[in-house]
């Protein structure tokens, strides 16, 4: 069964890293479901963010949080992927230009605004208006703070969604990956690809040799150990699928039957469904990030959980 959080009823305070000299990362325990990481970088024409919050609540902090560093406008604000963790707060950033991949638009504007949600213990998302993007690009865009140079960079495949941008600034060794890694929580691909995300982590991330890595949920990190049990997740997910298939049980039966061993402790553990939902699609010779019938993917989620999905946002 899915890991639970009964143990815990308010996720730590958000907290502010600075990650490399005007670059920070702003990190919100316990990065569960709809509790995000964002980051933003100072320059001396105004902020530069990535990422927006779930909430109000929390979207205002981060704004607030920014005023602590710099009296400057956030003139840009960043989309890593359409996800409404990253994205339902755009409508906070009154002036800033919003900017993502053109699918993040799309799918943006299909999932809707924030709302109450069938699948989970809903937060108080407040009053956020759909803001969708409206700078997008296909491949990738440049960024300026001063002296500073940023890469806005599609990931070139459906990974943890159809349209994952990495943000990177390469004199820094500095990157911001968005949901390509939950360090320390259960990746979710059923709105991307399973092999497609593997294939990102060895032949986008790796590559790239970042010292510093701010995922969308979890640590700061600044070795491969979170990039590499990602990936042994992936493949993971990947063998079950496999299995599951052959023996002809459905995603949520060869769940129930898998022992998830070293991943038990992973938070949100139902995504494993989910996931297999994915991976059964793509066995079965849909493309990456093909639709498939993602709420039933819930559905089954939900009964593999035993009930609403847990957030804290």
């Amino acid at each position: 069964m899915s890991a639970r959080h009964d143990d815990i009823t308010e996720p730590g305070p958000p907290r502010l890293e600075e990650v490399s000299d005007g670059i920070h990362a702003y990190v919100q325990p316990d990065g569960t479901w709809w509790i995000n990481n964002t980051g933003f970088v100072v320059g001396p024409q105004g902020v530069i963010a990535v990422d927006a919050c779930s909430t109000e609540r929390r979207t205002r902090a981060f704004l607030d949080t920014i005023a602590t560093v710099s009296s400057a406008p956030v003139r840009t604000l960043i989309n890593t992927h359409h996800h409404g963790d990253h994205t339902f707060g755009n409508v906070l950033f009154s002036g800033a230009t919003v900017v993502a991949h053109e699918k993040a638009r799309a799918e943006a504007i299909a999932f809707g605004p924030a709302r109450e949600l069938p699948y989970w213990q809903n937060p108080d998302w407040g009053d956020l208006p759909l803001d969708p993007p409206f700078l997008t690009f296909t491949d990738r865009v440049a960024i300026h703070a001063g002296d500073l140079r940023g890469e806005v960079i599609h990931v070139g495949t459906p990974a943890h969604t159809t349209n994952d941008s990495i943000v990177w600034f390469p004199e820094r060794s500095t990157l911001f990956c968005g949901d390509l890694v939950f360090n320390g929580g259960t990746p979710f691909l059923l709105m991307g690809s399973v092999t497609g995300a593997v294939d990102v982590l060895e032949n986008v991330l790796a590559p790239l040799d970042a010292q510093t890595i701010v995922p969308g949920h979890g640590p700061v990190f600044h070795d491969r150990a979170p990039v590499d049990a990602t990936l042994d997740y992936l493949r993971f997910v990947l063998d079950v699928a496999a299995r599951g298939r052959e023996a002809g049980v459905s995603p949520l039966q060869a769940a129930r039957d898998t022992d998830l061993g070293r991943f038990t402790d992973w938070p949100d553990a139902e995504r494993i469904v989910g996931n297999l939902h994915r991976a059964y699609a793509e066995l079965d010779g849909l493309e990456r990030g093909g639709s498939i019938d993602v709420f039933s993917a819930l559905d089954d989620m939900v009964t593999y959980h035993g009930g609403p999905l847990t957030c804290f946002a």
